[in-house]
């Protein structure tokens, strides 16, 4: 069977090989039309419109906490201020090597036994495509081991003995909500 990643629904959808293999031609066929139309494409004949559509298409991705927060929302991600803290504290602030470099916001290992949007490890940690990615593989992470957590001080029990290896981890995620204000962040 082949299945297919579905953003909006958050879950792998079963997809036929007919289905896969058209798309598959239309994917080489584009592949090939635009590598032959894109040699003589200038940028300078592009209209003021295709640039901006260009730019808006290339900024795509780029990383914000605004982003962030905005994403967590749509997925529904549990107890989002701690979440939240974690990634600040996980990425350094998002500046820490294996933000940069692997994209990843959480400092998660690649899975082994759950579904994972992971590409591979590097650095002793899972690297995705995009920081993004990293979120829906956190949001999977709730959904295998976290679903049945109902209060903050479970949640926080958890973290405190499955997720992180420094026994300050909780402290510290509870400071940065307090000095960051966090929880107001998502009430709005």
């Amino acid at each position: 069977m082949f299945y297919i990643y579905n953003k909006k629904e958050v879950k792998f959808q079963r997809i036929s090989r007919a289905f896969l293999y058209i798309n598959l031609f239309l994917l080489i066929a584009i592949g090939i039309v635009s590598f032959a139309y894109g040699r003589y494409i200038n940028v300078e004949t592009l209209t003021e419109y295709e640039k901006e559509l260009l730019l808006v298409n290339l900024n795509e991705e780029k990383f914000s906490e605004e982003k962030l927060i905005i994403l967590m929302k749509q997925l529904n991600i549990k107890f989002p201020h701690i979440v939240l803290a974690q990634a600040k504290t996980e990425s350094g602030h998002f500046k820490s090597k294996i933000f940069l470099e692997n994209h990843n916001l959480f400092g998660m290992k690649q899975a082994s036994v759950r579904v994972n949007t992971a590409k591979g490890t590097q650095y002793g940690h899972a690297y995705y495509d995009s920081w993004e990615q990293s979120v829906y593989d956190y949001a999977f992470y709730q959904c295998r081991y976290l679903g049945a957590i109902r209060s903050e001080s479970e949640y926080y029990a958890y973290l405190a003995g499955s997720y992180a290896e420094d026994t300050n981890y909780v402290s510290k995620l509870k400071k940065m909500i307090n000095d960051y204000n966090l929880t107001a962040i998502f009430e709005q």
